[in-house]
């Protein structure tokens, strides 16, 4: 663990980890508490960068981040990236430094969707956002074999939401999914919600619960779309998830790559120790941030050239 990890930690835990132990959850005080503090990268030199939120003929809010080479190019990988933030706060604007190394690190066009977030919005909207701008992508030319889906925490669980309910509706799958942290079971059920309780320092076991019912409204916390861990995950393309040892989460993912592989899913599952949650946000602070995203951009590059070669 770096010097500028336990930093990491040392801020989260007394900067964000009281927010959560609160009883009651205020989207606009996360809101507006994300907002103040974000600090974004600036664009890559060679890389442009397109906000499509307003008067745009995109169909769904977000932005773009395409090299400058990538007119004309068919073959160029393309990302679908989906934020975290609980369902009900931050925004492709809060995760750049992580979708912005994503893609310098793979070369590949990167779309970063602004999906609808609770309470205005509860499930399945964010869901329903990310099979559109997913079908968009490839109404508009790219290719299912060159499309890989990514997310962290709440996105990552959404990123793996998306396949099944791609699978199930007989659409063509991505190569593969990036799934940083991912929130896959909003029944809070996973043993290191208590084990790692005190050690985790972004969260409280008992704020997964409270937020999860900001998302579901009446939805059942074990419907597959809203928690992948809870769905048939059989003919999926290959996963790759990354964790850290004391994240209450930890379980989310760890449950996920068993069930994965059992169900002969190809899947590259990652335990790095004690990392904070969604650790990747954090590039280029934090050495083992960027480490994680060449292991993850590595993934990237060799599903999407197999599924072209094949």
């Amino acid at each position: 663990m770096s010097w500028q990890s336990a930093l990491a930690c040392w801020f989260l835990r007394r900067q964000y980890l009281p927010h959560t132990r609160r009883p009651e959850i205020s989207a606009e005080h996360a809101r507006a508490l994300t907002a103040k503090r974000v600090w974004s990268p600036r664009v890559p030199v060679g890389w442009q960068l397109r906000e499509q939120y307003r008067d745009s003929d995109w169909p769904l809010h977000g932005e773009w981040l395409d090299p400058d080479h990538a007119a004309g190019s068919a073959r160029i990988p393309t990302i679908l990236y989906l934020h975290g933030g609980g369902y009900y706060f931050c925004s492709p604007r809060t995760h750049r430094a992580v979708s912005f190394g994503l893609a310098t690190r793979t070369g590949a066009r990167l779309f970063s969707l602004d999906y609808r977030r609770a309470p205005e919005h509860r499930f399945p909207a964010a869901l329903d956002d990310t099979l559109a701008a997913y079908r968009r992508l490839i109404a508009a030319g790219a290719q299912p074999q060159s499309l890989v889906l990514a997310g962290d925490s709440a996105g990552g669980g959404l990123a793996l939401a998306t396949l099944v309910a791609l699978r199930d509706a007989g659409e063509p799958l991505p190569a593969g999914a990036l799934l940083f942290s991912p929130w896959t079971d909003l029944a809070a059920t996973g043993a290191s919600i208590t084990t790692n309780d005190g050690a985790d320092p972004m969260f409280c076991g008992a704020s997964i619960g409270r937020a999860a019912k900001l998302y579901l409204g009446d939805a059942p916390a074990t419907h597959p779309h809203a928690s992948p861990l809870y769905a048939d995950l059989r003919n999926l393309p290959p996963l790759f998830i990354q964790a850290g040892s004391t994240e209450v989460l930890l379980d989310d993912a760890r449950r996920v790559a068993e069930r994965a592989t059992q169900a002969g899913v190809p899947v590259e599952f990652e335990v790095w120790p004690k990392m904070p949650h969604a650790w990747q946000l954090w590039v280029p602070f934090l050495p083992e941030a960027g480490r994680a995203l060449d292991d993850a951009a590595h993934f990237v590059r060799r599903v999407t050239s197999v599924r072209e070669d094949a």
